[in-house]
């Protein structure tokens, strides 16, 4: 590699000389170029040169000097706003999600949007020519009509939660609504991703009205995709706020990812006065043992000290209905369990333990993915 000089940065004059020092000092010759002769100091773009056979040496000493980025200015610092995004369809299951959203964001100091998909009549495109103009009419006054009743049924809803906020029912928090034209999981989705709230909150129906929609299910797909948390509400739940509750299970499988999502968990669950019931997600002897169990209590005990924690070992045989026993014998007000990404045809034909669940279940579910 020949010695001619190349450039590793452009700096000011003053971090231009700051860089210079460091390499000089682990023996790598330096020449800075464009400097302001006059006023040396008020230089800009000052370019830091070396000898490229020194390249190598002097970008891995660069790499390592987190230091030397530039620091974020105090004043530019953004604090994200926290959001609770409640996706309503303006039924009563939903009625009490936003309930308990709100309650929820009243503790968080969040803000609470509203989202509401509402799904397009799709049209055949095969069309005769002559009909054309008759279809698109047809279909701009349906699409017309579609719109003002869901903007009215936005409406109504959002005079009921102020008239409640206004009592005193509910806490004062900003809320805001969101319309979108779409399939209504893949908007909820979508609209996620892009504002990234804190905790989805989601009404559902009893089991029995959902078994025969496992695949089909708006909540069920959404605890699936969803990177943020999501707390599924089923229609009958007994109480409108997680403050009203007094125990919580969490579900467990010993690994890695669990003491991250217990960390999580503790955060959503922050300023409640609850009890926290370990249990184990599998009950297959060859993947537990109520020692390992005890053995992640005394780990999240010395963790979280102020915490109420107990552990729960359930019962051999099926998982679905150990749980329900163990739901009815603690009193579990909610279920808490993190779920795995997985593609498509895997959900369909062998679904998460956290959307068995679902589906099996009138427990409040909180989904947290790994």
């Amino acid at each position: 590699m020949e010695n001619k000089l190349v450039t590793v940065a452009i700096h000011t004059f003053e971090r231009a000389q700051i860089l210079k020092t460091i390499l000089e000092s682990e023996g790598i010759e330096v020449y800075i170029h464009n400097v302001n002769q006059i006023q040396p100091v008020v230089s800009a773009g000052v370019r830091v040169r070396i000898k490229e056979s020194d390249l190598p040496h002097a970008l891995r000493i660069i790499e390592d000097m987190k230091w030397f980025e530039e620091p974020e200015k105090e004043e530019t610092k953004k604090v994200k706003t926290k959001i609770i995004l409640i996706p309503v369809d303006f039924s009563d299951y939903s009625l009490r999600a936003c309930e308990i959203g709100i309650n929820h964001a009243g503790n968080a100091g969040a803000e609470v949007v509203l989202l509401h998909a509402y799904f397009s009549p799709f049209f055949p495109s095969a069309i005769p020519m002559a009909d054309s103009l008759v279809y698109q009419a047809g279909e701009s006054e349906v699409m017309v009509d579609i719109r003002k009743r869901v903007d009215s049924d936005m409406e109504k809803l959002m005079q009921q939660l102020n008239r409640r906020i206004k009592s005193g029912d509910l806490p004062k928090v900003k809320i805001s609504q969101e319309m979108r034209e779409g399939i209504p999981e893949e908007e909820i989705i979508t609209y996620a991703k892009e504002v990234q709230p804190d905790l989805i909150v989601m009404g559902t129906r009893g089991k029995s009205k959902k078994e025969a929609d496992l695949i089909g299910s708006v909540s069920g797909e959404v605890i699936e995709v969803a990177k943020v948390p999501v707390l599924v509400v089923p229609e009958q739940v007994p109480f409108n706020s997680i403050g009203k509750t007094k125990n919580i299970a969490f579900a467990t499988s010993f690994n890695q990812q669990d003491l991250l999502m217990f960390d999580r968990f503790m955060g959503i669950i922050k300023g409640y006065d609850v009890h926290i019931h370990l249990f184990n997600i599998s009950t297959s002897k060859d993947e537990w043992n109520e020692i390992r169990l005890t053995g992640v209590r005394e780990y999240f005990k010395k963790q979280y000290p102020a915490a109420s924690i107990s552990h729960t070992v359930l019962a051999d045989g099926d998982l679905l209905l150990a749980v329900e026993r163990f739901v009815r014998e603690k009193n579990i007000d909610i279920i808490a369990i993190s779920t795995y990404r997985r593609n498509f045809l895997a959900r369909i034909f062998n679904p998460s333990i956290a959307r068995k669940m679902l589906f099996h279940t009138d427990t409040p579910l909180l989904v947290m993915h790994n």
